[in-house]
């Protein structure tokens, strides 16, 4: 298969080469020709490659062109907390990221927290619930319980957190400082 993918490519940057006029750049111009390897004895000098080639097309690259950046996602979330004992902890609070705004006591570092977990295995994960059938310990970390619901990451979001158990504890954590620590 490798052996294949290298042949198209040679033959494609020959053809390249052929249809293109050479490059008028002055120093080395890069060749068509395998110079060392398998393939090396098995294509004639076809030439130097046009320099520079020109960026993909948009269907090629995903659609988002060459030297474009996509715009972030946008990260806006109301987080409401209930009975955690915490003063200034309970209430309903707005939390957008992407620019840093809102109404959460501590927005910009919720905002990094969901920007740094969002590039891990564990973002995929961080506002889902414990599945179906998880062994949890029956330790109880109080009446707390947290609805967060909005867009994080382009994602829509809406879900509830508790302490009633490990798992749940496990969660409300690792979402502080979204949700107030109570650690």
């Amino acid at each position: 298969m490798l052996r294949r993918l290298a042949l198209a490519a040679v033959v494609s940057l020959a053809a390249l080469a052929t249809t293109a006029p050479a490059a008028t750049a002055t120093g080395p111009v890069p060749s068509a020709v395998p110079t060392a390897g398998p393939l090396s004895s098995a294509f004639p000098a076809l030439g130097p490659l046009p320099v520079p080639l020109p960026p993909l097309p948009s269907f090629l690259d995903g659609g988002s062109g060459v030297g474009q950046e996509k715009p972030a996602a946008r990260t806006r979330l109301t987080v409401t907390v209930e009975r955690s004992g915490v003063a200034g902890a309970d209430g309903t609070f707005e939390l957008t990221c992407g620019p840093t705004g809102g109404t959460h006591p501590e927005r910009q570092g919720a905002c990094d927290r969901l920007a740094e977990v969002g590039s891990t295995r564990a973002g995929q994960e961080l506002f889902q619930p414990a599945p179906e059938g998880t062994m949890c310990t029956t330790i109880y970390g109080g009446d707390a319980s947290a609805r967060i619901v909005g867009t994080w990451e382009g994602r829509a979001v809406d879900t509830t957190v508790t302490r009633g158990d490990g798992c749940e504890i496990a969660r409300w954590n690792n979402l502080v400082p979204v949700l107030p620590d109570l650690r």
